[in-house]
């Protein structure tokens, strides 16, 4: 059991829920409002990704980055930055017997460089790094990320002093971050996001959670989450674990059956859980202690 938790709150996701849920953040404001609103609720990090505002679709503009980054800096309410750099990384083949050419409304592929211009731009405390390859949910959707393309990002993020959240959704993305630990291009300590019961990633079942668990790196900082109905039961199975805790409209848009939630809501809940389980919920100055970040 990890007694001194943190909670990361990922506020709006880039996935298609725009139209399912008339309060997901969208534009630069609510995104930021949504950061705040979380970190007043207890949580240390705010997770980032932006959308365009007018089709509610996700996006990697560096203007609406600086917006939101820019709001939160300048608010009353202090939180940890974290600025996703999965996006760009996206490949949908055509469907059946047909998978060229790539559908054009779905795929967003460019190199690792462009993926990372919004975190050189703002140089926020952490962004992510997604540690594989994977099917993700749609028949012909591939989460793209190579090695060759993740050791040109660790490389440039570790330039930057921006500490690297590590996404693994299954066993063989721990075989690569032990690789990159070996190779140099990650820093201690070591910041990792187990990110379970996403099809077609690991599951969320408490086996092979402490499967993953058993394979992190020696000294691992690590959270955990699932989604949909599981966030908040996985709240406390994180903790029990050993590590931290994350929640958010982007992965789970309901606090109760039937009862769409908001940010602050699935934040206060997560602090109830660990509260109730006897866990101190640290503050975003002691978790850049922890992780020894850089605040800009």
């Amino acid at each position: 059991m990890n007694f001194e938790t943190f909670i990361t709150c990922a506020v709006t996701g880039s996935g298609n829920t725009a139209d399912k849920h008339p309060g997901l953040p969208i534009t630069p404001a609510q995104i930021a409002d949504a950061a705040i609103e979380a970190a007043r609720a207890g949580a240390a990090i705010a997770h980032i990704h932006v959308r365009d505002p007018e089709t509610g679709k996700g996006s990697r503009d560096v203007s609406l980055y600086r917006e939101v980054v820019e709001r939160i800096r300048a608010s009353d309410t202090d939180v940890v930055i974290n600025l996703t750099a999965g996006m760009g990384g996206d490949i949908v083949f055509g469907p059946g017997e047909n998978p060229f050419p790539l559908d054009p409304a779905g795929t967003d592929m460019v190199g690792p460089m462009e993926r990372l211009l919004h975190v050189q731009a703002l140089l926020p405390e952490i962004c992510t790094l997604d540690c594989g390859t994977m099917n993700f949910a749609e028949a012909d959707y591939v989460m793209t990320n190579t090695p060759g393309m993740l050791r040109t990002m660790a490389a440039e993020v570790q330039r930057l002093g921006v500490r690297p959240e590590l996404e693994v959704f299954d066993t063989g993305h721990l075989v690569f971050v032990k690789e990159m630990i070996r190779d140099g291009l990650l820093d201690d300590p070591v910041m990792i996001q187990l990110c379970m019961g996403i099809p077609y990633g690991a599951p969320d079942d408490p086996l092979t959670t402490m499967a993953m668990v058993h394979q992190l790196p020696p000294g691992a900082v690590f959270s955990g989450f699932s989604i949909g109905r599981n966030q908040l039961p996985f709240v406390a199975m994180a903790a029990l674990a050993g590590g931290n805790a994350r929640v958010g409209l982007e992965d789970n848009l309901y606090l109760g059956k039937g009862q769409l939630a908001t940010n602050g809501q699935l934040t206060e809940r997560a602090a109830q859980i660990l509260t109730a389980m006897g866990a101190r919920i640290l503050t975003p100055a002691e978790v850049r202690t922890k992780l020894k970040l850089q605040k800009r």
